[in-house]
């Protein structure tokens, strides 16, 4: 048996199912790894040993009692899990990445947090995040800089930076992090794990926003399915959320051929694409086409004009909330993150109504484009992981988005986007190869990754943060 940190989810209900394991041992093992991880990593903020020791001991006795508890035909009860910093868990404060933040604990669970609770999972840890979440990276004021795993110079991505590299150092197998942008996505990829974007609204959110999605972030496709069948449950708080759906989530077997796929490898938009991820995601694509998929070069739809004025939206957004600071707040703010955000000061009316719109124009270019095909692949990122204590992909704010132009148009028009891991960098890093499908096919997407994970090559083994520390 694997060390029981790095077990699946699936793998510890089993256990926790014929007697073998019980979730205080598994989350004592969780516990104690992270504690052997963490000074380097710095992927966890406001962990209580005592409250998740506690949360298994209540696992465990509804274990012994033969009543664990079961959610829609799914259980996880007693699995450990992280939550990332910004989805609010009751008692706890949220600073967003932040010394900027006042440190008020949070009144109530948010909705992603409630339905992992719900459940019976194991709040093992929240996981770190970079400066309210705008940067692809886990720089932040407030948090210690958070490391890759998989080679502790690189970047872990963001923001869901805590969750992926507590994700690859097998912090359990159960984390959530949220996107707008890609930031689920993009840390996946760099992490080597299995990340899904979902349809905006599936998993209900507080407070919801314009692209605003929690995801799940796991070791395996079908780990992920297991979360989302939690997460998707309804929550009145997000008044942005779908009709709930009965949706088979562990359904995840899927016949590949006749699919109609679109390849995206070029964003038309930001940065140009890395020849190394260029021949990932060639590589995956030619899998699909083997098991009998019609593979078809999809034309990018993207621009700079779009790309850009998305960024002068959500600057204009961001330099409204930094203004409103007081001085003495607002200049704890990362001088980098504080240059972006007020960047987006002193726009006229019109002009600030245009960058809004470059939003839709997103929209609508991005269902046109993709809606002839059954799904599309594509980079999750045109580039490679880069050195841990950047900001940005080229450390430049004034081309702090350029990274993102494959993921940024899914999260405008709404539509699921899984990160699957499909190579490695010359530095060992994972290189993210997305799958995208229409709205609403969440699952859809899900079976596609669920395809891809068994067919490409044997994946090199997890990292071994120990020996990083000890060669530290």
């Amino acid at each position: 048996m694997s060390e029981l940190h790095a077990l699946s989810a699936s793998a510890m209900v089993a256990a926790y199912r014929d007697g073998s394991l019980s979730p205080v041992d598994v989350t004592q093992a969780v516990l104690q790894h992270i504690e052997r991880c963490e000074p380097v990593l710095c992927a966890t903020y406001a962990l209580d040993a005592e409250a998740a020791l506690s949360m298994a001991r209540a696992a465990e006795a509804r274990w012994h009692a033969g009543t664990p508890i079961s959610v829609g035909g799914v259980c996880i009860d007693g699995v450990p899990a992280t939550i990332k910093e910004n989805i609010a868990t009751r008692g706890v404060p949220v600073p967003v990445g932040t010394a900027a933040s006042l440190p008020v604990p949070a009144a109530a669970d948010a909705p992603p947090a409630a339905r992992l609770r719900e459940a019976g999972a194991v709040f093992v840890a929240k996981t770190t995040m970079p400066e309210y979440g705008m940067l692809s990276s886990g720089l932040s004021s407030f948090h210690a800089l958070a490391r890759n795993p998989w080679n502790t110079a690189m970047n872990p991505g963001g923001s869901s930076a805590g969750a992926g590299a507590a994700g690859a150092a097998g912090y359990g197998p159960l984390h959530i992090g949220t996107d707008i942008g890609g930031s689920v996505r993009l840390p996946a990829a760099w992490c080597g794990l299995a990340g899904l974007k979902p349809s905006l609204g599936r998993v209900p959110i507080d407070p919801p926003y314009m692209g605003r999605c929690a995801g799940p972030m796991t070791r395996t496709v079908t780990d992920a399915a297991l979360m989302m069948a939690v997460l998707s449950r309804p929550d009145p708080r997000d008044h942005m959320s779908l009709p709930p759906a009965d949706i088979p989530w562990l359904s995840l077997q899927r016949e590949l051929k006749g699919l109609r796929i679109g390849l995206l490898l070029e964003a038309g938009c930001g940065m140009p694409v890395s020849p190394q991820v260029q021949q990932a995601v060639v590589a995956a694509a030619r899998l699909f086409e083997q098991a009998g998929a019609v593979i078809e070069t999809l034309q990018p739809w993207m621009s700079n004009e779009l790309l850009h004025g998305v960024d002068r939206f959500w600057r204009i957004r961001s330099g409204v909330d930094v203004q409103a600071l007081p001085p003495e707040r607002r200049a704890k703010v990362l001088p980098i993150v504080r240059q972006w955000a007020e960047g987006g000061l002193g726009f006229s009316g019109e002009q600030a109504f245009e960058a809004y719109s470059m939003t839709f124009k997103t929209r609508a270019a991005t269902v046109a484009a993709t809606q002839p095909y059954d799904y599309v692949l594509s980079p999750v990122s045109p580039n490679t992981s880069f050195p841990a204590e950047w900001a940005y992909p080229t450390n430049n704010v004034n081309e702090a988005m350029d990274h993102i132009g494959f993921t940024l148009p899914f999260s405008m028009s709404e539509q699921p986007a899984a990160s699957v891991n499909c190579g490695y960098d010359s530095h060992g890093v994972p290189i993210g190869l997305q799958i995208a499908g229409r709205r609403f096919d969440d699952l859809g997407v899900l079976q596609m990754a669920r395809a891809f994970e068994q067919m490409r090559p044997a994946q090199r083994p997890w990292p071994q943060i120990s020996a990083n520390i000890a060669g530290a």
